[in-house]
């Protein structure tokens, strides 16, 4: 097995979801994750993301790529599965998928330092 990372892109909301939208995204992610979970292709949950950050470079700190993108990175886990594209049919039922998002499929590479 190959584990994969899953990095869940989508474009900020424009106004704050209400109460009763966020616990229903909330659910759906809980829901999604729980299953992938106990059918053991979800090794690591993962964690959602701010939508604030800093980029890191030889010519210094700035703010991310943020203010050019309307996509951003919302979070991350690892999965596991035979191949890309195993990988890529877990997708199916990504909340993130719903809200017209993206799901970044990339294979890891393992390398152990000493």
């Amino acid at each position: 097995m190959t584990r994969y990372l899953f990095i869940y892109r989508s474009t900020p909301p424009e106004s704050e979801p209400s109460p009763e939208a966020m616990q229903a995204i909330m659910t759906a992610w809980s829901t999604w994750i729980e299953s992938g979970m106990q059918a053991g292709w979800m090794v690591e949950p993962g964690n959602p993301l701010e939508y604030t950050g800093k980029m890191v470079s030889d010519d210094g700190v700035t703010d991310g790529p943020f203010a050019e993108s309307k996509e951003l990175i919302g979070g991350y886990s690892f999965v596991q599965a035979e191949s890309l594209d195993a990988a890529v049919a877990l997708t199916a039922g990504c909340p993130v998928l719903a809200d017209g998002g993206r799901v970044e499929v990339r294979p890891v590479v393992e390398f152990e330092v000493n």
